[in-house]
């Protein structure tokens, strides 16, 4: 029978080669997938949360793969491994690995340099990684995480709220999300920052 996937805006849709990496193949439905990846992702979590994560680890692309994998890998067979497929969003596939490059650059820059508060470096670094969209799937919780781990990690900061929504359904909440993200893809970061405080 099949993956049966339905797509909500800001969505990326999967190609045929990408849904036959699921490990599961009785799962069929975008409910069940979603339900499976919740529990996956919680287990990353949990992994965070005991782990001594220190901030030279956790900005590398070694680290950024091993979340996406801790995150996806007991569902997708292609978990932690950068797409090999270009998308309705972000850079062509071949330009991942340098565009990611210069993001951890900055990022490792606007931290030692004080450039922005820290919660601008963390949305920031969120932003700007969704953009690159590294995966086939899974690019907006794995930013959000990230920007988690960047506040709680590096910063010893409290992590941010994300409305607590884990911006799945086709809600009010994930209308916001998307349109913060637009307006930070137009220069505007602000929105976006007050989305995740709240």
């Amino acid at each position: 029978m099949g993956l049966n996937t339905l797509y909500t805006d800001g969505q990326t849709p999967l190609d045929e080669n990408e849904k036959e990496g699921l490990k599961i193949k009785s799962i069929t439905t975008q409910a069940e997938l979603d339900e499976l990846e919740q529990l996956n992702i919680e287990r990353a979590v949990e992994w965070t949360i005991h782990s001594n994560l220190k901030p030279e680890r956790i900005l590398s692309d070694k680290f950024i793969k091993n979340l996406h994998k801790r995150m996806y890998g007991d569902v997708w067979k292609w978990a932690g491994e950068f797409r090999k497929s270009n998308k309705n969003i972000g850079v062509e596939w071949i330009k991942i690995g340098v565009d990611l490059k210069y993001l951890l650059d900055d990022a490792k820059y606007w931290i030692d340099n004080n450039t922005f508060s820290e919660e601008e470096i963390s949305i920031r670094f969120k932003h700007r990684l969704v953009a690159i969209h590294c995966f086939p799937n899974g690019n907006g919780r794995h930013s959000r995480m990230m920007a988690d781990i960047i506040m709680e990690s590096i910063f010893g900061r409290e992590i941010f709220s994300w409305h607590q929504s884990n911006m799945i359904k086709a809600d009010d909440t994930r209308k916001k999300y998307i349109t913060s993200l637009k307006k930070a893809d137009n220069g505007d970061i602000k929105p976006l920052i007050e989305f995740a405080k709240n």
